[in-house]
C-alpha cells in the first residue's frame, strides 16, 4: 500500500558540517545509507525520516531536523516494526520516534518541546538498493518485532538479550539502545534500580571485566 513519498534526501558525512541535498543514495543493508554519519550496523539509529508538514507548521529551515528523507507522511503515525519499501529496491525496518532532544532548543528556544513526537522516525535498512528523491513509499503486510520509544525499556530489552557469560559495556549499551553517550551518566541508577542480574551484565568502559564484552552482534536479527 503507497502511503507517500520521498520529497528530498540528504546525507551528513560529518558532524562539524550540516546534510546536504542528495538527488539518490545507496542503501546499505543492516547499515544505513553509504557515506552519512549514522550508518553503522550497531545502531537502530541508521536513517532519519521526517514529516515536510512539520517543516510548514514550525517555519523551520532547511536540514532543522536533521533528517535523511523528508516525506509526505505523518511520521508520528507510524509504527515500531513497520517495513517501508522506497522505490524498487530498498527496505526499511522502523524502529522508534526519534526524541527532539534540547540542540533543537539552540535553534529556537522551545522547539524541542513543541516538537513532542514530531521530530521523526529512526529506521534501519533491511534491503538495500539505491532510493531516489521521488521515489513512492509503500507500507508492507509483514512486520517485524517493536522497540520502544522510551530509551530505559530498550536498554532492558538490550540487556535481555546479551549472552550468558558475556557483559556489555555502557558505551556499546548506549549505541545499541539508539541513545546519546552522556546517557551513560544514568546507567548506575538505572542498574541499581533493576536490580542485581541487569547490573551484573553492564560494566564502565574502562572497567576490568573477567568476563567476554559483547558487542551487539545479531541482536538486530531477532529483535
Amino acid at each position: 500500500m503507497v502511503i507517500g513519498q520521498v520529497g528530498a534526501l540528504s546525507l551528513r558525512t560529518d558532524r562539524r558540517t550540516p546534510p546536504r541535498r542528495v538527488e539518490h543514495a545507496v542503501a546499505l543493508a543492516g547499515q544505513g545509507l553509504a557515506g552519512d554519519i549514522h550508518a553503522d550496523r550497531s545502531s537502530p539509529r541508521q536513517l532519519l525520516l521526517a514529516d515536510a508538514a512539520v517543516y510548514d507548521r514550525f517555519d523551520l529551515p532547511t536540514h532543522a531536523l536533521c533528517e535523511n528523507l523528508l516525506v509526505d507522511v505523518d511520521t508520528a503515525s507510524l509504527t515500531s516494526g513497520t517495513i517501508l519499501q522506497l522505490g524498487d529496491e530498498v527496505y526499511i525496518r522502523l524502529m522508534f520516534q526519534c526524541e527532539a532532544c534540547g540542540q533543537l532548543d539552540v535553534q529556537r528556544p522551545g522547539l524541542a518541546s513543541a516538537l513532542g513526537n514530531r521530530r521523526g522516525m529512526l529506521a534501519r535498512v533491511i534491503k538495500g538498493g539505491t532510493v531516489f528523491a521521488g521515489d513512492m513509499i509503500a507500507q508492507l503486510d509483514e512486520r517485524m518485532p517493536p522497540w520502544s520509544d522510551d530509551w530505559r525499556e530498550r536498554v532492558m530489552a538490550v540487556l535481555d538479550a546479551v549472552p550468558p557469560g558475556h557483559v556489555i559495556d555502557y558505551a556499546r549499551l548506549a549505541q545499541v539502545a539508539g541513545i546519546q553517550s552522556s546517557y551513560c551518566r544514568a546507567f548506575p541508577r538505572l542498574l541499581a534500580k533493576l536490580g542485581a542480574d541487569y547490573a551484573a551484565r553492564a560494566v564502565p568502559a574502562r572497567a576490568t571485566a573477567t568476563l567476554p564484552r559483547w558487542d551487539g552482534s545479531g541482536l538486530f536479527d531477532r529483535m
